[in-house]
């Protein structure tokens, strides 16, 4: 089947380049039948101000300006689904919790940005600048964030996995296990991972996650969602092909959509 929702949509309430009515109307003219928005939201103590995230203050107008695009979408142009995508940072899980508990979300992606005060995906530089044996502690340390992530139970979707590969550095050392304990982490916190095709557009030239990891993913039962991390109308299902025959090839016969943080599957 061919993939007619797309989660992963930021707009310019975060970094995106267009507004949600922009990236609705888009939606509606390639015939989605859902659109779900899920604008940045970072709480990190070393960033208290980025711009490529809401700001706390924002997060209502945010939430109300999606719920009045749901309430006025017509039945036969795509629903309107409220999602967010919040960083894991350790030190800000409270104030997440609280947040998160006050709005009707549909679903809530989990992604792990940063490795302590390290941006893992934001400039091919930093990597550069980090000896081989750095790079795979930095690897390592990610897994385990993604483990320590899902122990909080404060998400659905565990948003782009194996992030650290954006510019090309993969480890040299093997992580199987500290990615396979991550891996166990998010099957029993029973979230679900997403196909990211953003990832054929950068350095490391694959989707996020890589087939092996997608392969292990199945091997334990952990559901999957295409997901476009579309930042423009015309990324909204970029790729949806592709990614439902490397699902096929990884053993997945069936994707999820989410409604009120509960998931349903559909056959592939």
């Amino acid at each position: 089947m061919t993939m007619r929702w797309s989660y992963h949509t930021h707009t310019t309430w975060s970094d995106g380049e267009a507004t949600p009515a922009a990236m609705l109307a888009e939606a509606g003219r390639t015939g989605l039948a859902e659109i779900g928005f899920s604008d940045h939201l970072t709480l990190h103590p070393s960033f208290p101000s980025v711009n490529w995230s809401l700001a706390e203050d924002e997060l209502g107008p945010y939430v109300g300006e999606v719920l009045a695009l749901a309430a006025a979408a017509p039945p036969s142009g795509p629903a309107v689904r409220l999602g967010l995508e919040a960083d894991y940072v350790p030190a800000s899980v409270g104030r997440l919790r609280t947040l998160l508990a006050a709005h009707p979300f549909d679903y809530v992606i989990g992604s792990v940005h940063f490795v302590g005060d390290f941006p893992v995906d934001a400039e091919a530089s930093r990597w550069e600048a980090l000896s081989p044996g750095r790079r795979d502690e930095t690897w390592a340390a990610y897994w385990r964030a993604v483990a320590e992530m899902a122990g909080t139970r404060l998400f659905d979707i565990a948003g782009h996995l194996d992030l650290p590969k954006k510019f090309g550095h993969r480890p040299s050392a093997d992580l199987t296990a500290a990615r396979d304990a991550a891996l166990d982490a998010l099957a029993v916190a029973g979230m679900t991972i997403e196909l990211n095709t953003s990832g054929w557009s950068y350095p490391a030239a694959e989707a996020y996650p890589a087939p092996a990891i997608l392969r292990s993913a199945r091997e334990r039962d952990i559901p999957v969602v295409v997901t476009a991390d579309a930042h423009r109308p015309a990324h909204l299902s970029r790729d949806f092909d592709r990614a439902s025959r490397c699902l096929r090839e990884a053993g997945y016969d069936s994707v999820v959509r989410f409604r009120g943080r509960r998931w349903s599957a559909e056959p592939l």
